[in-house]
């Protein structure tokens, strides 16, 4: 009898590893960026090329920058969401382009609407995977002084939006 305690302690603690698993959120995925300098780059922007877009530009701001593509569903789901944003001016909305042709991306702004003051074309990937991005959409809270704040994977929805990226939007701006 004493032989089978063990493995049956063992089973049970395990059990208890997937059901508190099962309890948490997918979307919450902690991001070893969080605290940290968002890694800087330089990528052409969207609407012309010949410029450049790094987030050295906006020091001294808190900004969103939202992950996106035209080949995305999640972005398509979420994109109401940044238009009512943006057209409330709460946050300034920059985009990055992820793995996508410029002019599909271009077509699809133009039928969707575009949230971004602009959007950075990052076509191989590379700025992508230095934010850590697992897929489209991901949204990043970046304060100030160019530190990631808050990492959203998926689409933002309401709830998420009102419930913590405002909020720490509003702190943010307040320091």
């Amino acid at each position: 009898m004493k032989r089978f305690l063990l493995p049956l302690a063992l089973f049970a603690m395990v059990m208890g590893f997937f059901a508190a698993g099962l309890t948490l959120n997918p979307r919450e995925v902690p991001s070893p960026l969080v605290g940290k300098p968002a890694p800087d780059f330089s990528l052409p922007q969207l609407h012309d090329p010949q410029k450049l877009f790094s987030p050295k530009d906006l020091t001294g701001q808190v900004w969103l920058l939202n992950v996106w593509a035209s080949w995305c569903s999640g972005c398509k789901e979420e994109h109401p969401i940044l238009m009512q944003l943006a057209q409330s001016g709460s946050v300034p909305i920059y985009g990055m382009d992820y793995k996508d042709q410029r002019a599909e991306a271009l077509a699809w702004l133009k039928r969707q609407g575009d949230p971004y003051p602009l959007s950075a074309m990052d076509e191989a990937g590379r700025i992508g995977i230095d934010y850590g991005v697992y897929g489209v959409p991901e949204t990043f809270v970046i304060d100030k002084k160019g530190v990631i704040r808050y990492k959203q994977i998926g689409p933002l929805d309401q709830e998420t939006l009102h419930r913590k990226v405002l909020p720490l939007v509003r702190e943010l701006q307040n320091q």
